[in-house]
């Protein structure tokens, strides 16, 4: 009888111990990129707005990672709390519930502001040609936020809720939906806000407004006397700011290239999901980190690899179907709404290079994000989902750049 190499067989036992969870897992990843593929049509749809409105695209990224960031966050420390028993369902601002929620709201207005910030200095540090004001960055940024902030929060309640009910294991599931319903909704978000810029004296007004909010929910939840909200925030505003950056950088990459995007708006509808389904991968794998840590389940040893490798592998065998796919539906899609492609191989070739790329970087930030800062002494839900999906946009969007160079579409 020929035995199974070691890895293999722990991955066969994980899959066994919860075929329900890994099944879910995959399932939620091939959801959420036809969900995304929606936002990539948005995408490439307003591609008028973007060449109306240079350096909008530079906020994208931000944007719609700031969405994955804020509200993957709180829906791993969902799951966390749901595997160690203390996940209560209720509707009092003092509970573990309300005060997540209220972080998660906090964050977003005033994330939103710090973001319209950076879009801008970005804008103007990397030479954008004629990008629009300061005030039509925080108008756009905002009110994009807190609309598009709104659905995700929902979401994440309703999922959390259905995990609950029917035995998922949430780390498999939120990342990927999270992160698809915050690219869903956030690019028509962004759109929507647009036409509220260019508006003599009001949108000027409406600029102030948002950033007087922005300032005093930020204030208010650092002096609350809510522990577990004040911990939160405190604790996620540095990383958020951290990764915007990142994020705004990911915009300006794509920025620079936007000329290869125009020629072939397919391409520009594979920017979405490809981007999402990168960071769900690592989001994924953090989170199972994440939880495994907090419940003592992993030895930081000093083969700490080890420890994680059938996560890691998982990670792998949901990476080739889902970036194989995501190829060929964006080139249907496409095809479809008749944007002109590069080829179905071509697109097919650009998300199955790229997506080995990012599948590796999803890895390491992925592992590394979860493990520093647990060693730090902070918390994997709060630093970890920020890290890797930022990280991921910014990877990602090189891993696609670099794709597109190499088989020639520029």
């Amino acid at each position: 009888m020929v035995r199974r190499p070691r890895l293999l067989r722990r991955f066969v036992a994980v899959v066994r111990s919860d075929p329900t969870g890994v099944g879910a897992g995959f399932v939620a990843l091939l959801l959420s990129s036809g969900g995304d593929l929606l936002a990539g049509l948005t995408l490439g749809a307003i591609t008028g707005t973007l060449e109306a409105l240079p350096g909008l695209l530079v906020l994208v990224p931000a944007a719609i990672g700031m969405r994955g960031n804020i509200f993957g966050g709180l829906g791993s420390r969902f799951s966390t709390a749901i595997h160690t028993g203390t996940f209560r369902v209720s509707r009092r601002l003092d509970t573990l519930v309300g005060q997540n929620v209220a972080a998660s709201l906090a964050l977003s207005l005033s994330i939103s502001l710090v973001l319209a910030v950076l879009a801008k200095a970005v804008s103007v540090g990397f030479g954008v040609a004629n990008s629009i004001s300061i005030v039509d960055f925080v108008v756009i940024s905002v009110v994009g936020g807190v609309l598009s902030s709104i659905v995700v929060l929902f979401v994440v309640v309703v999922v959390t809720a259905l995990s609950v009910r029917f035995d998922l294991d949430l780390d498999n599931v939120h990342t990927p939906i999270v992160t698809a319903a915050g690219d869903m909704v956030t690019l028509p978000g962004l759109f929507l806000a647009t036409y509220l810029v260019g508006i003599t004296g009001f949108t000027p007004a409406l600029a102030g407004v948002c950033a007087v909010v922005g300032v005093v929910a930020l204030v208010m939840s650092l002096r609350a006397g809510l522990p577990i909200l004040r911990r939160i925030v405190r604790e996620s505003v540095p990383v958020l700011v951290l990764a915007g950056s990142v994020d705004v950088i990911a915009g300006i990459t794509v920025q620079k290239r936007i000329e290869s995007f125009l020629l072939f708006p397919a391409l520009l509808v594979l920017v979405p999901p490809f981007l999402e389904d990168a960071g769900a991968l690592g989001g994924i794998l953090s989170s199972r980190i994440a939880t495994k840590l907090h419940l003592g389940t992993v030895e930081l040893s000093r083969s700490p690899w080890r420890a994680a490798a059938e996560d890691i592998l998982l990670v792998f065998v949901y990476a080739v179907p889902v970036f194989f796919l995501l190829g060929v539906s964006a080139d249907v899609v496409s095809a479809v709404f008749d944007l002109a492609s590069p080829g179905s191989l071509q697109m097919i070739g650009v998300s199955m290079l790229a997506g080995a790329f990012a599948t590796i970087a999803a890895v390491v930030v992925g592992y590394y994000g979860a493990v520093a800062t647990y060693r730090l002494g902070l918390d994997p839900d709060n630093h970890g989902i920020p890290i890797v999906t930022s990280s991921l946009d910014f990877l990602g969007a090189v891993s696609l750049i670099l794709a597109i160079v190499i088989l020639g579409l520029t």
